[in-house]
């Protein structure tokens, strides 16, 4: 749906929240929620709709006359794609996903393929004076390549290249059809790409140099506009709980991005778990037990702990920090579990919410980006007293933002 109305910034909700790896599951999920969702939402306005495709999706979807089809129930239902979840190749509900969701990585050109076809439709389905964004991987996992270096570097340059040859890809599309689309990477905790530092690195030390100089090679081009092709289409999606997590400062994070000539393409909404640290072992232990029913086998909920005045100190997944609860020296604990972001607090933990606040009141300081997308994926995970009817707790989410936006919101 537009919002501010000035039909330039757009709000949707990812539908990787329902389970669905096949066109057909996708198309069911749409059919049954989405269009339930615009009815309660937007009844006579344009919504808009974040799709989540997996490989064997955008296969079956760019084969026959399937993407015409979906164009026209796009149209005769008044909805519009604006952006793409690129990022879990493969299952993503009822199984085992943890740090699999980074497979294949960058490294590998069937992440390529996958994000090509993702282009494909996008650029098909993009409504006129709309730009297209496509969440993805950041590169790879940092676990895979701690203990060798110099593999990690191969890691970087085989990702610039291919970001780059994907780049050349959607400016020829621009140039032809007129249609901008970018590439977001999202960085997350234990990614090898995780904060704003380390997204700058990459840009200034690998995308820019290496992806610049294969683009001046292959397209005959000047390193200048190599640059410039590489900024305007590979871009940031700035997910506001992986932030978080990272204990990052909203303001101070973007101001780097600014500073450093790189765009945010997308801000994904949504809400970590924050979690206290008390002296007393007798609340440990009860804390301990309520964050249980968080440390579910399905995804990977990395934590980060503040030892103050020590700094940081990440583990792999909540399941694996639990047994350090009761003799950390943190004074505070965030979790990678999307929460919805409606909630500020469920004694004795809280959420991230603020920090969705904070970015929601700088939207206007962010021009280049015009894409929100809420993004709760765990619905089906969350502890039972957190699950609310699914339709109800979606469209609980976008009246909290529309609310929680700097100026009045026009759907």
């Amino acid at each position: 749906m537009h919002i501010f109305g000035d039909r330039l910034h757009h709000l949707t909700y990812c539908t990787n929240i329902h389970p669905g790896e096949d066109w057909a599951s996708v198309f069911h999920n749409l059919q049954t929620h989405t269009l339930k969702l615009k009815q309660n939402l937007a009844p006579e306005a344009a919504f808009g709709i974040g799709l989540r495709l997996a490989s064997i999706a955008s296969e079956e979807l760019l084969s026959g006359d399937v993407l015409a089809q979906f164009q026209a129930w796009l149209i005769d239902h008044n909805c519009y794609v604006f952006t793409l979840n690129g990022f879990p190749y493969g299952g993503f509900h009822h199984q085992v996903v943890k740090d699999q969701v980074y497979a294949p990585d960058w490294t590998q050109r069937e992440r390529l393929a996958y994000t090509q076809r993702l282009i494909t439709i996008l650029a098909a389905l993009l409504p006129a004076n709309v730009d297209g964004g496509i969440s993805t991987v950041p590169l790879s996992y940092k676990p895979w390549w701690q203990s060798d270096p110099a593999q990690r570097q191969a890691v970087f340059e085989a990702s610039s290249l291919h970001l780059a040859q994907l780049t050349a890809e959607m400016a020829h599309l621009e140039a032809t059809q007129g249609k901008l689309l970018h590439l977001d990477l999202e960085p997350e905790p234990d990614a090898l790409l995780e904060n704003a530092d380390e997204v700058v690195t990459f840009f200034q030390e690998w995308l820019l140099p290496v992806g610049g100089a294969y683009l001046q090679r292959h397209y005959g081009i000047s390193i200048a506009l190599a640059e410039t092709w590489l900024r305007r289409h590979i871009r940031v999606c700035y997910d506001t709980c992986h932030f978080a997590v990272e204990y990052e400062d909203p303001a101070e994070a973007i101001a780097k991005f600014q500073q450093a000539g790189i765009a945010i393409g997308k801000f994904q909404l949504s809400s970590a778990v924050r979690i206290p640290i008390p002296d007393s072992a007798i609340e440990r232990q009860a804390i301990r037990q309520k964050l249980k029913p968080f440390a579910e086998s399905t995804y990977l909920h990395q934590v980060i702990e503040q030892r103050s005045p020590q700094g940081l100190h990440h583990y792999a997944d909540l399941q694996t920090a639990l047994p350090a609860l009761e003799t950390t020296a943190a004074t505070e604990w965030r979790t990678h579990f999307h929460v919805p972001i409606f909630i500020d607090r469920y004694p004795p933990f809280a959420s991230t919410q603020d920090h969705i606040a904070a970015i929601l009141q700088r939207l206007p300081k962010i021009p280049e980006c015009t894409h929100l997308e809420i993004e709760t994926y765990t619905w089906e995970v969350l502890p039972p007293e957190m699950k609310l009817d699914i339709l109800a707790s979606i469209q609980r989410e976008y009246e909290w933002v529309l609310a929680s936006l700097p100026q009045p919101a026009a759907v």
